[in-house]
């Protein structure tokens, strides 16, 4: 006999068992069939024990219903728990249901496509929110990140920054909490103090791959990820601010000064952002933005999350190009040395500017202001953003206001408000 077909005999596999009992299943099934078609005990004679086992002292027709759902009970278990004992080894998070792995991979995979432009915490907030809803998600994230530990990795290595990427990453995965929780862990202390494991672990993969594109995908598929993620640029570059006095800032960390300018003055506006030097839109990016049926910028910091995105070179053709649904998610709360006092209406200002004209379809905009900012947010100069008639008037977008506020962060989105809206509001309506 076949070496292969002998394996499937061995004990410990998990498999005989369930066979037997699907088969045991059928056996009951016939039965309770064969009292449908026809009274067969009239047509020959059985041991005195076969009457009460095949329950012949009940109606015939109660006997074959009886029969008929036990042995559907029978097969339905059996042939649940053989695909678990197949089945099992192979499938990503196995201490879930199994039914539930069968839905994300089917039903999600059923879901829009839609891609998310942005950068930082708000950017892996909404994808934290939008995987539940699809699986064709597809995050672009901008590349001027030169603060923190992504900084010193990209002056050290000259590799695109990794700090957005591994945000974006851990919150698309779809493992076990503690991959995630390691992914984003940060040492303190020694040569490493201030590296976060995520940032590490793709530097690491891109000497090994050589590219950091595909280390980006590669590290998507050690922490399976629902979706991709990709630069809007290839390119390595430094953001630039040109201020309302005349001053030029270089480098995203440096462009916000939420108290001045450190001699007590009050912070100078950005007037405007720009890359160096210019780069060109990632061929995969622009591919997605075209196919998509949905397309989301923000949330984010608004001058150095977003906008460098859209002013990457053919970034701005693309998404005029596209004839998906574009949103534009608004901030609920201002953000000191960008945004301070800005409305709705000059978050959208302030992208036309960069743009040309307004691109969006429909603007979300946060409707619960009943959860107070916190006193330390409040010394900061922080705000909620308001909702004002000049976001909807000579512009053809609709406002969508919605409380999409997270309760425990009152400065944040919260994730799972935030999907609902755009999926249900916008998506279905």
């Amino acid at each position: 006999m076949n070496p292969r077909v002998v394996r499937w005999f061995t004990p410990g596999l998990h498999v005989k068992r369930w066979l037997v009992l699907l088969i045991l299943g059928m056996v009951i099934i016939s039965l309770g069939i064969g009292y449908l078609l026809r009274d067969f005990y009239q047509h020959g004679s059985f041991p005195g024990f076969v009457a009460p086992l095949t329950l012949q002292f009940i109606s015939r027709g109660y006997r074959a219903v009886l029969f008929g759902a036990i042995g559907i009970g029978l097969i339905g278990f059996a042939l649940y728990k053989l695909t678990q004992s197949v089945l099992g080894p192979f499938l990503p998070g196995c201490d879930r249901a199994l039914s539930e792995i069968i839905y994300n991979y089917r039903f999600l995979q059923k879901g829009p496509r839609v891609v998310a432009l942005g950068g930082g915490t708000g950017l892996s907030t909404l994808l934290r929110g939008l995987k539940k809803y699809t699986g064709n998600l597809t995050a672009i994230v901008t590349v001027a990140d030169d603060g923190g530990s992504s900084g010193r990795l990209r002056q050290e290595y000259r590799i695109l920054p990794p700090g957005d990427f591994r945000q974006c990453i851990t919150a698309l995965a779809d493992v076990e909490p503690l991959m995630t929780t390691l992914f984003q862990h940060r040492f303190k202390e020694g040569s490493l103090n201030g590296h976060s494991f995520g940032n590490l672990f793709i530097m690491a993969m891109a000497e090994i791959t050589g590219d950091f594109e595909h280390a980006i995908r590669e590290s998507g598929r050690v922490l399976a990820v629902r979706g991709q993620i990709v630069p809007s640029t290839l390119r390595d570059v430094t953001l630039m601010a040109e201020m309302a006095d005349g001053q030029t800032r270089v480098g995203e960390s440096s462009i916000p000064h939420p108290n001045g300018d450190g001699d007590g003055s009050v912070a100078t506006a950005i007037k405007r952002v720009f890359l160096e030097p210019e780069p060109t839109i990632n061929p995969e990016a622009e591919e997605a933005i075209l196919n998509a049926e949905m397309i989301i910028v923000g949330p984010g910091s608004l001058y150095t999350s977003i906008l460098p995105n859209l002013v990457v070179d053919g970034m701005a053709e693309a998404l005029k190009a596209s004839p998906a649904i574009k949103v534009f998610v608004c901030n609920v709360a201002t953000q000191p040395g960008e945004t301070d006092a800005f409305r709705v209406s000059d978050h959208l200002k302030a992208i036309e500017g960069h743009m040309g004209s307004n691109i969006f379809d429909f603007v979300v905009v946060n409707s619960n202001n009943n959860f107070p900012l916190p006193p330390s947010a409040q010394t900061a100069g922080i705000r909620r953003v308001v909702y004002d008639p000049a976001t909807v008037n000579q512009r053809s977008i609709h406002a969508v206001l919605v409380d999409v506020v997270n309760p425990r962060i009152s400065t944040h989105h919260d994730p799972d408000k935030l999907a609902r809206a755009i999926m249900k509001k916008i998506w279905r309506s």
